[in-house]
């Protein structure tokens, strides 16, 4: 009898990785995966901890498990938070931290022994993966050296530590193999890929090939599907890789955490691209690349924020004309250094400037989308009738709708109307 695990992911795309990798693990080592917490012999929860609604999402889902299954092995960044697991939930078998794939493995041992089966201890080469067949994240590091005030993600994933390039670009290729059109690149810092390593020298298809960003991207861009920047910050480097999106090797699409406009809050914030002249810049990569993307996340409400710190942040995006944009009310995550700065912005003005920013924004956006009406353009289907053009990073941007289509196919779509944030059209 082939022992079965339930899992449960939550939180962001590089928890997901971490869920792929712990998952790839178990199959290679005989273990199959349950649908259902009563046909699992134990279940493995892998959790958030970053913000305070996460932290209740994890400790429900890690409550819900106990109670419909009783065995419960606790991963993730929740557990890097010592005692908030144990003293929810004394009952959980073990608990260990975000990106270890080894302590998982060790409770999974210790509490449900590994099977000895040799047709079962068998994985295929791109690992198990918890995305859609055509599209798959590619984590290229974990940490950070970075210390922003608002975040706690260096204290519970640590330091930057890259990946050997030879080992990434590996594991890419399999991807492709295995029929995947989309790569993801994602990481605490993609900018700062190889920092750690002092840009060492790494070997691929028996070519020596440095360990940064500039290298991984052109050689990303070889592959011959689409690959797509996350979490970029804009360090000068960065204007390196936008010839490369002119040029058709990378998706002329770029997200970048700006956060705010301020230089006073962003000094604050203890962000590290504060002196940046970021509408110049940005002008620079569209001269370059006329239809590039730019994402980005903005946090409002942040200690000490004025009214006309907020204004001054609306005219920034009035003056960058963004293409996607996140907004956050500040929340106070536990153990952030920015929880100790004076005058705390109310939560009633928190939301008002939240509401009024995503207005501005809207409207921007609206104007952009309706520019696209009339074009024809590449999409990859992600299901019938629902698809993502070179402008559209999966969950968190629009997407493009339409008649027909088979998912993970690519179409040219004729867009018909556009809406704020998703485009309609036919296929052509």
């Amino acid at each position: 009898m082939i022992p079965k695990i339930g899992f449960i992911s939550l939180g962001c795309p590089k928890a997901l990785v971490d869920a792929e990798r712990i998952l790839t693990q178990l199959r290679a080592d005989g273990y199959a995966t349950a649908k259902d917490y009563g046909g699992a012999d134990l279940v493995i929860v892998n959790t958030c901890g970053f913000i305070d609604a996460a932290v209740e999402e994890s400790l429900q889902a890690i409550g819900e498990a106990l109670s419909e299954n009783g065995k419960v092995i606790v991963t993730g960044c929740l557990g890097a938070k010592a005692g908030v697991v144990r003293s929810a939930h004394p009952s959980v078998l073990a608990v260990t931290g975000p990106h270890d794939t080894a302590g998982v493995m060790r409770a999974v041992h210790a509490h449900l022994p590994k099977p000895h089966d040799p047709f079962a201890d068998l994985a295929p080469p791109q690992g198990i993966k918890l995305t859609p067949q055509h599209y798959a994240y590619l984590k290229i590091s974990e940490g950070c050296n970075h210390r922003c005030s608002f975040c706690i993600i260096p204290s519970m994933r640590g330091d930057l530590v890259s990946r050997p390039i030879g080992e990434v670009m590996q594991e890419a290729e399999n991807l492709v193999k295995a029929g995947v059109r989309e790569l993801l690149v994602i990481s605490q810092d993609t900018s700062a890929y190889g920092v750690d390593l002092k840009y060492r020298t790494g070997f691929w298809q028996g070519r020596p090939l440095k360990t940064r960003m500039t290298e991984l991207c052109q050689a990303l861009g070889g592959l011959g599907v689409w690959v797509r920047l996350h979490y970029v910050y804009p360090y000068p480097h960065v204007d390196d890789v936008i010839p490369l999106m002119a040029e058709g090797k990378l998706l002329p699409y770029l997200d970048v955490p700006f956060q705010h406009a301020s230089a006073r809050i962003l000094k604050l914030m203890k962000r590290p691209a504060g002196g940046e002249k970021v509408i110049e810049r940005l002008q620079r990569w569209r001269d370059i690349c006329p239809e590039v993307t730019v994402r980005s996340t903005f946090i409002v409400g942040f200690p000490g924020e004025t009214e006309q710190e907020f204004e001054e942040l609306l005219q920034f995006i009035e003056a960058a004309q963004l293409d996607r944009v996140g907004c956050f009310a500040y929340s106070p995550v536990d153990g952030a250094a920015a929880n100790a700065l004076p005058d705390a912005v109310p939560e009633e003005v928190k939301e008002e400037r939240r509401a009024r920013f995503m207005q501005v924004q809207e409207a921007i956006s609206e104007r952009k989308l309706a520019r696209k009406v009339g074009q024809s353009m590449q999409v990859l289907v992600d299901a019938p009738g629902v698809g993502r053009s070179a402008a559209d990073a999966p969950e968190i941007d629009g997407t493009v709708r339409f008649k027909g289509g088979k998912a993970g196919e690519f179409r040219q779509v004729t867009i018909e109307r556009a809406s704020a944030h998703d485009l309609h059209g036919r296929l052509t």
